[in-house]
């Protein structure tokens, strides 16, 4: 199997570290059979240091989720599901061109708690026409199924997409800044109210069961993306493999590494840490950007912060520097406000 080489390929690239999550996304890996996903978790194994106790993520759809094969996915050395669940009503799913219907969601989240413990569901919030109350209904109806772990991400409409040329013709509204933001308030305070910590932007969980692969992400540490369109990040710089499918089977055959590398300035790694740090509750560490990168980038975030220190949108506790309630919905904006172009 061409993974199962790229895996064995790069473990050079991991000597020095401990695998602490492996994490079967980005396309449909629910079309693995449990015995080629033990099969890559193993050859994981066989080629780099494993932590004692990993989280070990499979993402699924509800479609693809039926009673045998949430069965058969317990049977395997997966120990997390993230379904992409998205909305619990039929008009929603539609609209997104989801290939599952609303009780296809609610089946797949009934069968699968009764395997696994540690479940994310994906919703979407700012759909067209959803009210506040609509919206309510689908915080309420994930929480009445005990998971543990909630993603939520406001719609975005791609181009040449269903959803757009709905738009488009004027069939459907655009998304709306003012709704989605709304719909966040709800989210955060709904959740909270429920035990929920808010640890990222996107992403709430329950004490202990926070995604280990998503904080390992946005707390910049390094990781390695094995398949097609897979991307890597190892600190210094960024990787990513070649899309299509034919010619990167082609590659490894010829045991070649089919991706391209960017080596990350100064000045990217800066703005790569104040945009993944901003949306998390670690925040960003003045001392880490002095040390990391000098007086001269501190200097320039001191100074470009102010203003939304002085509005209230972001506080520094200590030594850290966070978006404040009121900011956490603009992270992301204040964030690229803050950015350094090229001081390198």
């Amino acid at each position: 199997m061409a993974l199962a080489k790229e895996i064995e390929k790069r473990k050079s690239e991991s000597s020095d570290e401990i695998v602490e999550t492996i994490y079967f996304g980005g396309g449909t890996p629910s079309v693995l059979s449990s015995h080629e996903i033990n099969f890559l978790i193993d050859t994981v194994y066989l080629h780099y240091a494993v932590a004692e106790n990993p989280e070990i993520t499979l993402e699924a759809n509800p479609d693809d989720l039926s009673m045998e094969r949430i069965a058969e996915l317990a049977n395997s050395k997966v120990n997390r599901l993230s379904i992409g669940i998205q909305s619990f009503f039929e008009d929603d799913l539609t609209m997104m061109n989801r290939a599952h219907n609303a009780d296809e969601a609610k089946a797949s989240l009934a069968e699968a708690i009764k395997h696994f413990d540690n479940i994310s569901v994906d919703l979407i919030y700012g759909i067209p026409g959803m009210s506040n109350q609509k919206w309510q209904q689908n915080i309420n109806t994930a929480l009445s199924f005990g998971i543990p772990h909630i993603s939520s991400y406001a719609l975005t409409v791609e181009p040449k997409t269903a959803l757009n040329k709905l738009i488009q013709t004027g069939k459907i509204t655009a998304p709306k800044d003012e709704v989605a933001q709304e719909h966040f308030e709800i989210l955060v305070d709904t959740l909270q109210a429920n035990g929920f910590v808010h640890y990222e932007l996107s992403n709430f969980g329950k004490p202990d069961y926070f995604s280990k692969n998503n904080s390992a992400y946005w707390l910049g540490k390094k990781y390695i993306g094995i398949g097609p369109s897979a991307h890597s990040y190892d600190g210094i710089s960024r990787s990513w493999n070649i899309a299509n499918n034919s010619l990167y089977l082609q590659a490894i055959a010829k045991d070649e590494l089919p991706n391209e590398v960017e080596i990350l300035s100064v000045s990217d790694r800066y703005n790569e840490y104040i945009m993944t740090g901003l949306r998390t509750i670690w925040g960003v560490s003045l001392q880490k950007i002095l040390d990391d990168f000098g007086q001269e980038y501190l200097d320039y975030l001191s100074k470009q912060v102010k203003k939304f220190t002085d509005d209230g949108l972001v506080i520094i506790e200590g030594d850290i520097l966070k978006a404040s309630s009121k900011g956490k919905f603009l992270a992301d904006g204040i964030a690229s406000d803050l950015f350094l172009i090229n001081l390198d």
